[in-house]
This record gives structure tokens, sequence and C-alpha cells, in this order.
């Protein structure tokens, strides 16, 4: 495991990367550990848990669209979207347009 300060992780974030992509590096805030660098193309990680686990919290947080959070994720959208299903993460969510647009839909399909 490499070590590294806050310091020197804001003065080149890159080497700490490089660095992850062989082991672990833990980050101290003063004398305390502070953070986990871990990079996620490495075999260490168990990207079949971690990867999607990632991509679902973003998704699920707005931070990014379906499409990236799949790639994030490693699996194909399909699968992803499947995944998102077995954590109850709602794929397509309501906004302040849904009422119009069902009433809008509602006319048509009864006539």
């Amino acid at each position: 495991m490499h070590l590294t300060d806050v310091r020197e992780l804001g003065r080149d974030p890159s080497a700490a990367i490089r660095r992850a992509k062989e082991q672990p590096v833990l980050i101290l805030g003063g004398d305390e550990p502070a953070a986990l660098l871990v990079h996620l193309d490495t075999s260490a990680m168990d990207e079949g848990a971690v990867r999607p686990a990632l991509a679902a919290d973003v998704y699920k947080n707005g931070c990014v669209s379906l499409s990236l959070a799949a790639k994030i994720s490693g699996l194909p959208l399909n699968e992803f979207i499947t995944h998102l299903g077995s954590l109850g993460v709602e794929i397509v969510s309501p906004d302040e347009t849904t009422d119009g647009e069902v009433a809008d839909a509602s006319h048509w399909l009864s006539s």
C-alpha cells in the first residue's frame, strides 16, 4: 500500500492515480487515515460488484445519465437496467410534466 497526504495529493493527483494502479493508496489527513484510493481497473477490485454499485449510486443521485452509468458499471445497458431494477432504482421518474402527458395520452387512447 502506498501512503500520501492531502497536500501531496493536491499537488499531483495524477501520481496518486498512477500509484493506485499498482496498489491502493492510503491518503492521510494529518496523521490520521482520511481516505483510500483504489483503481477500478486493477485485478484486486471485484468489478462484478464494485463498479455496478458505484454506477447505480451515481445514477440514482442524478449525477450521470443512464448510458454513462452503464458504461461506468462495465455492464451492457440491458444488464445494468436489470441491476438497477434489482436494487429498486427507478429508471424513469415522474417530473412536473408527467400529469399533463398522462392526460394527453389518456385522451388519445380513449378515442
